[in-house]
């Protein structure tokens, strides 16, 4: 008697077991096959492309408040 309540039970969850499996592959079936064929999207780095400009000022637009020191005038 032990042994058929036994095989009763491990039958049961067996099939239990399996039902489960079955029913989650169903239900997910859909998304396990987008994963697996999921490719990821390329990583590439950001890059910065930074411009300087420095307008020079030319020697016409210069101001001069005072004339440059010279030799003789130094003497």
């Amino acid at each position: 008697m032990f042994t058929l309540v036994a095989a009763t039970l491990f039958s049961g969850a067996f099939l239990l077991a399996i039902g489960t499996m079955a029913w989650m592959f169903a239900a997910y079936h859909d998304k396990m096959v987008a994963a697996l064929l999921f490719q990821p999207i390329p990583q590439t780095p950001q890059v910065y492309h930074i411009r300087v400009s420095r307008p020079r000022v030319t020697h016409g637009l210069r101001k001069v408040s005072h004339p440059l020191p010279t030799r003789a005038a130094a003497a």
